[in-house]
């Protein structure tokens, strides 16, 4: 699977905000990365929870794009409002997920083969 430079990412990230008029506190930041590519990771900030939620690539076997949670100490306790507002933005990363995959996969295609 090709490589996604933290440059290519930013571009998919900034086309997606533009189409769905939203999610501009998302943001690409610097993954670290052992072989010291330039490798970008999809922060999502969450209002109404304090977990970090991030898009991840593909990894190893598994073609798909997925949103991760991080664990978090504390729980969480929303109203009715709070909690549709959470569901919004996890609606928002789960919108951005696909919409990465499919990015990727249209990437993947257009890439010369050797």
């Amino acid at each position: 699977m090709p490589y996604r430079s933290r440059a290519t990412l930013q571009r998919w990230l900034d086309e997606f905000i533009v189409a769905h008029g939203g999610g501009d506190l998302i943001k690409v930041v610097i993954q670290d990365d052992s072989w010291g590519d330039d490798g970008g990771l999809v922060v999502v900030p969450l209002h109404n929870a304090s977990t970090t939620v991030y898009v991840r690539p593909p990894m190893g076997e598994d073609s798909r794009w997925r949103v991760v949670f991080e664990p978090q100490l504390n729980e969480i306790a929303l109203s009715a409002e709070d909690t549709a507002a959470l569901v919004a933005e996890l609606a928002t990363a789960a919108e951005l997920c696909g919409y990465l995959e499919v990015r990727s996969v249209a990437h993947i295609e257009a890439a010369p083969t050797a």
